[in-house]
C-alpha cells in the first residue's frame, strides 16, 4: 500500500519532526492541525492544514478541527469498494493513508491537585480518539501510528517499500484500539 497523504495530529511530539521529515522526503503531502502544524511548519517541512483539506477553520477554541466527512471518509474510504470510490469521488474527498496522531493526557490531567473543571473538560480528546479508531478499522487501507516509538520502523519501512505491509498496518490498528479502549476506560 503506497502512501500519499498523511494526517499529523500529536498531543506528544516526541522524536516528530525527524519522522515527518522522512515521510515529506518521500512525497507524502503532510495534512496537520494547529500545534502540530505550526512546530512542523518552523522545523521547515511543507504543511497543509485540515482546515485547507475540509474548507472549514478549527473552531469553539480548538474542540472543532478534525470531526469532519473530508477527515473521516479519507480515512475510513474502502480504496477496493466502487461505491466508497465513487462517492469519494462526488464529493471530492481526498484518500489519508496514513494517520500520524495521540492522545491529550487526560489521567495525568485529572491527577493534578488543584485541577479546575474546566481543565480537565478541555483535556478530553474527542477528535484524537476518532481518527486512531477510524484508521484503525480501516487498517487494509489506511496506517495508523499512535506511539511514537513506532516512528523509526514506519519510516524504514516506507522508505524501503514506499508503503506500510498489511502486516504492519494490522500491528499498528491493535495498538490504536488498545489505546482507545484505555483512553475510554479511564
Amino acid at each position: 500500500m503506497s502512501i500519499e497523504r498523511a494526517l499529523v495530529s500529536v498531543y506528544d511530539k516526541s522524536g516528530l519532526c525527524e519522522f515527518v521529515r522522512q515521510l515529506a522526503a518521500h512525497g507524502i503531502e503532510i495534512v496537520s492541525t494547529g500545534g502540530t502544524a505550526r512546530l512542523l511548519r518552523e522545523a521547515g517541512i511543507a504543511v497543509r492544514e485540515v482546515s485547507d483539506l475540509t474548507g472549514w477553520p478549527e473552531m469553539l477554541g480548538g474542540r472543532v478541527k478534525t470531526l469532519h466527512p473530508k477527515v473521516h471518509g479519507g480515512i475510513l474510504f474502502r480504496r477496493g469498494n466502487a461505491g466508497d470510490r465513487e462517492q469519494t469521488s462526488e464529493h471530492k474527498i481526498a484518500p489519508i493513508d496514513l494517520v500520524v496522531v495521540n492522545l491529550y493526557p487526560f489521567e495525568a490531567t485529572a491527577a493534578k491537585p488543584d485541577l479546575t473543571p474546566e481543565e480537565l473538560i478541555e483535556n478530553i480528546d474527542i477528535g484524537g480518539p476518532a481518527m486512531g479508531r477510524s484508521a484503525a478499522k480501516n487498517f487494509e487501507s489506511v496506517a495508523v501510528v499512535t506511539d511514537p516509538a513506532d516512528y523509526a520502523a514506519i519510516a524504514a519501512e516506507i522508505a524501503a517499500h514506499g508503503g506500510v505491509s498489511l502486516a504492519a498496518r494490522l500491528e499498528l490498528a491493535r495498538k490504536a484500539f488498545a489505546l482507545t479502549a484505555r483512553y475510554a476506560g479511564k
